[in-house]
């Protein structure tokens, strides 16, 4: 685990579907309504103070203050509780979140590699807003991007910001990487794309000296309990970002990079 003290130690939670009965391809990364409300409320009885992923991105950009104790709460993809009683649970705890779509996934007759599942429109996009979360890009069709030739990666980052931008009105500035994948190269695509900020998986805490391009970020499973969370908002149970990529880690994307060359893009999943 990380030496930092524990008040530098940021929890940005990752969600994805919150649902009874979740395709299997989603399940392990699916919570109940019943868990989510519990999971919220230890958020709200932590004592943190929840802003979005923006904020920690302007304070990690330029040093923008951060409130003594931060929280963020995030969703991944748009699945079609979101817009829905997944945004009722959180303004009925006036907890913000940060948002991140698939707009493939989302937009009838757009290509996209996830799975079936049941998904929210692009249109309850605005709706996302009303209930008070931020809403920043997944990309367009969920591919791992590290793995991508340069032109393609650009039209997946850019694609989904400008579908996006012309749905809302104004500037989506935040991304999420699927499923974390990123790279260097990545990293300065994101940048070069316009967006000030974007969230890795790490499965780590984040602090307030994080990486604006890679922030991490605590990927919540089925099997994760209230104690878990509430763990998290102690500043425990994970180690701290930033770190440099594991052996591990870098030696996966290489397989995946040479697996691309023969299959073309995947899901990123």
């Amino acid at each position: 685990m990380s030496s930092a003290p524990a008040h530098t130690r940021i929890p940005v939670l990752l969600y994805h579907a919150v649902m009874e009965d979740p395709p299997d391809w989603i399940a392990e990364f699916t919570v109940t309504p019943t868990e989510f409300a519990a999971q919220l409320d230890a958020i709200v009885a932590s004592g943190r103070t929840p802003v979005t992923v923006g904020t920690l991105a302007a304070h990690l950009a330029s040093g923008t203050p951060l409130p003594a104790r931060p929280v963020a709460v995030t969703f991944d993809d748009g699945f079609a509780d979101l817009a829905g009683p997944t945004a009722e649970a959180l303004a009925a705890r006036d907890l913000p979140a940060t948002a991140y779509l698939t707009t493939g996934a989302i937009t009838r007759g757009r290509p996209c590699l996830l799975p079936p599942a049941p998904m929210m429109t692009l249109g309850q996009a605005p709706r996302l807003e009303e209930y008070g979360m931020e809403v920043g890009a997944h990309t367009a069709t969920h591919a791992q991007l590290d793995t991508l030739a340069p032109a393609v990666l650009r039209r997946e980052l850019r694609e989904s910001k400008a579908v996006l931008e012309d749905t809302l009105g104004h500037e989506v500035r935040h991304l999420a990487y699927p499923h974390g994948y990123n790279s260097p190269a990545v990293r300065r695509a994101a940048e070069a794309a316009g967006y000030t900020s974007a969230v890795a998986v790490r499965h780590a805490l984040s602090s307030a000296s994080d990486e604006v391009y890679r922030i991490a970020r605590l990927i919540v499973r089925r099997t994760h309990t209230v104690a878990d969370v509430a763990r998290w908002m102690e500043g425990r149970g994970a180690k701290t970002a930033p770190y440099p990529d594991s052996l591990p880690t870098v030696g996966w994307r290489m397989y995946r990079r040479t697996r691309a060359l023969v299959r073309g893009a995947e899901f990123a999943g």
